[in-house]
């Protein structure tokens, strides 16, 4: 990082609503351009419960730019394969063996609570401001932009940024009220005891019209399930739903190997139906900007949500501190990152279906990729070059 770079942005001050990990990496990002930010988050404290997230090389290279590499590093556990498995018995039908990628694209695997404390950590050090309570209701664009808190409260600011997440205030100021279509998935999440010999990778078990995705955390002594199920119908949407491991168990009755034995630890699933938002048209507006999934919700099988996030807080960054113009700056952010996530988005979206095959097309399509597992390894891994080799750091 340049020295221009560290002060690029001393006569900008920035709002960021969302104390969450885009949230938290723009402040970092905007704060070391010389910016003066303050985070606004509802909750009545910093902090995540209960979900593990896998960061890919393109996410860790953010975390590196803003110098926490190390640090999280000792907070994660470094992934050795992506492993896909048939879900009777667990045979492996082939793996990406990650340890071949070129030096330095880490994959680690790390509890969300844990990231969210780095971040928060390194946040106060920088001596960023962080209001806690202040739980959004609606924003006006302008110059400045007003935000209007729940409490009644009013900030202004020359640029507020939406890291809001998925219900988002910001986005429909910019976008309109787009209604999210139900994608015919439900999933659980659950955090068990490593009782049974987990290895540090991540795990795909593949069933007929579900699959079960299992990684290690916290040096291996747990192991963070996500499981996903093929439903016709949801009534609610978010991530705040518990429901009984019974129900989990019984559609993933006939799951075999070590997909069973994780099952029958699971205690207190989160349960949630899996909704798709389009990617919003439009990313910024006077005073206004969105990132992570305020701009671009995306489905949890390509595990790149919080990658993304990451992304959009360095470029945001990057862009305000390298053109003067705020407009022009925020236009060069969109057009920098809206066909990326898209491509990702996609992808996600289209990882389930291949998941979830059935009958003879399932059948092909394990041995076709257990042959080229076999036959050219780097093959699988490279399909995923344009996802892990991109670095935003680099602009």
């Amino acid at each position: 990082m340049t020295q221009t770079s560290h002060t690029a942005l001393t006569e900008r001050s920035v709002t960021v609503l969302g104390g969450g990990i885009g949230g938290l990496t723009a402040a970092l990002a905007l704060a070391q351009r010389g910016a003066m930010v303050r985070v606004l988050e509802q909750a009545e404290a910093i902090t995540e419960v209960g979900a593990g997230i896998q960061v890919s090389p393109n996410g860790l290279r953010v975390l590196e730019a803003l110098g926490l590499g190390a640090r999280f590093r000792e907070i994660s556990v470094k992934g050795r394969a992506v492993s896909l498995r048939d879900y009777r018995g667990g045979r492996e039908v082939t793996r990406l063996d990650l340890t071949r990628l070129p030096a330095g694209q880490d994959y680690r695997f790390v509890h969300r609570a844990d990231l969210i404390d780095l971040l928060a950590e390194a946040t106060r050090a920088a001596n960023i401001r962080i209001r806690l309570l202040q739980k959004g209701l609606s924003a006006e664009p302008g110059q400045p932009a007003v935000l209007t808190l729940c409490n009644g409260d009013a900030v202004s600011d020359q640029l507020i940024v939406g890291a809001d997440g998925l219900h988002s205030i910001v986005r429909p100021v910019l976008n309109g009220t787009a209604k999210p279509f139900f994608t015919g998935q439900v999933a659980w999440r659950a955090i068990v005891p490593n009782t049974f010999g987990h290895p540090n990778e991540a795990q795909v078990h593949m069933g007929p019209g579900r699959h079960l995705v299992s990684y290690p955390l916290r040096g291996g002594t747990c192991v963070n399930i996500v499981a996903a199920e093929e439903r016709k119908t949801w009534t609610a949407e978010g991530w705040h739903h518990s429901d009984d491991p019974a129900n989990l168990r019984r559609s993933f009755a006939g799951f075999g190997g070590m997909a069973s034995e994780m099952l029958r630890r699971v205690e207190a699933p989160g349960f949630w139906g899996l909704f798709r938002h389009p990617v919003a048209e439009r990313w910024h507006g006077a005073g206004l900007a969105l990132l992570g999934d305020a701009a671009h919700p995306t489905l949890p099988f390509l595990a790149q949500g919080a990658n993304m996030a990451m992304e959009d807080a360095y470029v945001l960054a990057d862009c305000l501190a390298a053109e003067p113009d705020q407009e022009t700056a925020l236009a060069r952010y969109q057009s920098r990152r809206r066909d990326r996530v898209i491509r990702a988005v996609d992808t996600a979206s289209g990882n389930a279906w291949k998941y979830h095959l059935r009958g003879p097309m399932r059948l092909a399509a394990h041995l076709g990729l257990g042959a080229l597992g076999r036959i050219a390894p780097d093959r699988l891994l490279h399909q995923f070059d344009w996802l892990y080799a991109h670095d935003v750091t680099k602009g």
